[in-house]
């Protein structure tokens, strides 16, 4: 065994050096007889001396020296090996798979030592989805959690050599990787704690108040008004917080961050909870609710509380909506929106759009992608305010589709009309500058309108829409007309029209072009009318609308009609109450127009509550989606990433095939009626 023992490097060097002296040393002797025998003799004697004790040394004491270095380097190992053992960081050794080789006391304590320790670490921790690990390029970091602990898990790699020196790269490595665990429970528990002391802002409105008072007596109106207040206070008493009534119908609350995710599983029960309030009222009272959170300050809460309840509100009501940061969630909305009998809104933003057209050089109108009758019946009216007033306006048209070319056709080539009334976007562009304004009609999300670098390029815009608003809505407006409970964009304008100057004169293709946008939103005056629609309609049938002409310009071509019966003949429905179907595209001019067609078809069908037709169009999947008044498909596809009406609402689908994107369809539907959202 001492025999095998070699040392190597510095070491052996050392134990050495007495020979290397010993071979000097006679080398000095030789000299030394070369001058003199007598020096010679007298330096042989201490040579002969050295050289003994030298031999001695090396032969008799060299092993004693193994030995006792031997010893050393085990009590130190064993040193070592009891300090990682007792060492409070949790430690452990794995090989280059990542199975767990050896673990210090620390680690034990927190996996128990049971049996099963002997295993991968990414199986230890199966949650913080550790990759394969061989071998490390850096050291890794995860977050890992064990038995109700949390815990950053660091990995590095350490090598052991058969080269003592470090500066040598050959030779055989073996690879492990050591495992520190550092835990942080307290840590994650102080920061939920602060988080869920944060405070939320939020505001509540009534969204009905007076119509639901004037709905019931006198004497009972004060009832009404303190049963809702007890409501509402009750509601966010039970969590702890603030409720300040600010008017009559409006009230500020304060709740802490805890309580959120209870308030959002429970989808606001305050909404549902607050229309059981009946003491003889027609109309049940509804509430807009807006929470602000996730801000930097409490002032900055606030403010997203005020964008919130603006997006409930333009939304249509009856709804809350959350606004964390840059995260904006919609929670309930199934009741229809409530129309207003009163014109003072349309009367003031009449006179307010007026103002703008007035101060500006040239009005640029701008609806939608693929051009509906909605939206361009709605730029026609614009156009004749503008003409009015005296103004030069454009309305910007890439895509005509069949739908809207028979309108088209009474104003292009008509000498009654300006040549440049419809432009390219690309024109519009060149033609824009800092005096014009944008008017957007029938669309309120930036990314769908007609030729959206407009909106860079003129900073004064007006939306008027009727769609409920998303987080994509544009923000930069100066004047926004949104009105969700309106049938259409044309009405609205056609009230804006009547406001807008004294005795408006609209010709008689101007009317049609309006109450087509109507007729065709409203399909034939079935689906989200009111009150103010039939107002509209009868304005413009005074200003030469003709129902007739109306109706023939809009009747279908035999080969549409027949896609249109293709799509209803082969509708699939899904959950006992949805109707889903394929419109097909080939050889139609215009297949989006025929499948929103087709969904309306659908509706006519005995238990049918909403319907969805795809159709596949310029390598895009359309979702044209309708229902009368128990299912909002509005955010059915808010979920697939469009938006609309609670009863008429759309959505496109790229990058999937049409079977992707009927099961997507399915599956949003699904977990919707799984979570209670329709």
């Amino acid at each position: 065994m001492k025999n095998d023992m070699k040392l190597k490097g510095r070491l052996q060097g050392f134990l050495n050096w007495p020979l290397y002296m010993g071979v000097l040393v006679m080398i000095m002797t030789v000299t030394a007889y070369a001058f003199s025998i007598k020096a010679g003799l007298i330096c042989t004697v201490p040579a002969v001396v050295y050289c003994g004790i030298s031999l001695w040394f090396y032969f008799v004491k060299r092993p004693m020296i193994m030995r006792e270095l031997l010893l050393f380097a085990v009590d130190h190992a064993q040193i070592q090996k009891q300090l990682l053992a007792d060492l409070d960081v949790p430690y452990a050794l794995l090989d280059e798979q990542g199975k767990i080789l050896w673990i210090n006391n620390a680690f034990g304590e927190i996996i128990r030592k049971d049996k099963s320790w002997h295993k991968k670490i990414a199986d230890l921790f199966p949650d913080a989805g550790i990759q394969p690990i061989s071998p490390l390029e850096e050291e890794m970091i995860y977050d890992v959690s064990y038995e109700n602990r949390y815990y950053r898990l660091h990995l590095k790699n350490i090598y052991m050599t058969e080269d003592t020196s470090p500066e040598e790269e050959d030779g055989f490595k073996v690879g492990l990787i050591a495992a520190y665990l550092f835990d942080e429970t307290e840590k994650i528990q102080f920061k939920q704690e602060i988080e869920n002391q944060k405070l939320v802002a939020g505001l509540i409105y009534l969204d009905n108040y007076d119509e639901a008072l004037e709905s019931i007596e006198e004497v009972r109106r004060s009832l009404l008004i303190a049963l809702i207040d007890r409501k509402i206070n009750k509601y966010i008493n039970s969590m702890g917080g603030i409720v300040k009534k600010i008017e009559k119908d409006k009230y500020f609350v304060i709740i802490k961050n805890q309580y959120m995710e209870n308030l959002k599983s429970a989808r606001f029960s305050l909404l549902e909870d607050v229309k059981t309030v009946n003491i003889g009222n027609d109309m049940a009272v509804t509430l807009s609710i807006g929470l602000g959170m996730g801000g930097g300050s409490y002032i900055q809460n606030y403010e997203y509380a005020r964008t919130a309840i603006d997006m409930a509100l333009g939304r249509g009501g009856d709804q809350a909506v959350v606004k964390d940061g840059e995260t904006i969630n919609y929670y309930g909305g199934k009741s229809q929106p409530q129309e207003k009998n009163t014109r003072v809104k349309a009367r003031v933003k009449a006179h307010a759009l007026r103002e703008l057209i007035e101060t500006r050089e040239q009005v640029f109108i701008m609806g939608h992608k693929i051009g509906d009758v909605d939206s361009l019946g709605a730029g026609i009216g614009i156009y004749r305010a503008c003409n009015e007033l005296n103004k030069k306006a454009h309305i910007v048209l890439d895509d005509i589709t069949s739908s809207v070319r028979p309108i088209l056709e009474r104003f292009i080539n008509n000498p009654d009309y300006p040549e440049d009334l419809f432009i390219k976007g690309d024109k519009a562009i060149e033609q824009a500058d800092d005096n014009s304004l944008l008017v957007v009609v029938d669309v309120n999300r930036t990314n769908f309108t007609e030729c959206s670098p407009l909106l860079d390029i003129i900073p004064t815009i007006v939306v008027l829409d009727h769609h409920r608003q998303t987080r994509e809505s544009i923000t930069n407006a100066v004047l926004s007309y949104v009105e969700p409970y309106a049938s259409s964009t044309c009405e609205m304008v056609a009230e804006v029209l009547q406001y807008i100057g004294d005795n408006v004169r609209i010709r008689q293709a101007e009317a049609d072009a309006m109450y087509a946008g109507i007729v065709i939103d409203t399909n034939n005056f079935m689906n989200k009318t009111g009150v103010r629609t039939f107002e509209a309609a009868a304005f413009l049938r005074r200003n030469g609308a003709d129902v007739t002409r109306v109706r023939k310009m809009f009747r279908d071509s035999m080969q549409d009609y027949k896609a249109k019966a293709e799509a209803v003949r082969h509708a699939e429905v899904f959950e006992e109450a949805f109707a889903i179907s394929i419109c097909p595209g080939d050889n139609i001019e215009s297949p989006t127009i025929i499948g929103a067609q087709a969904a309306n078809e659908l509706l006519d069908i005995v238990g049918i509550k909403a319907s969805v037709v795809l159709t596949e169009f310029q390598d895009k999947i359309y979702l044209s989606a309708r229902s009368i008044d128990e299912v909002n498909v509005q955010i059915i596809m808010e979920k697939l990433g469009g938006g609309g009406h609670m009863s008429v609402a759309g959505a496109q689908l790229t990058d999937c095939t049409m079977e992707q994107a009927v099961e997507k369809v399915k599956a949003t539907i699904k977990q919707m009626l799984d979570e209670g959202e329709l």
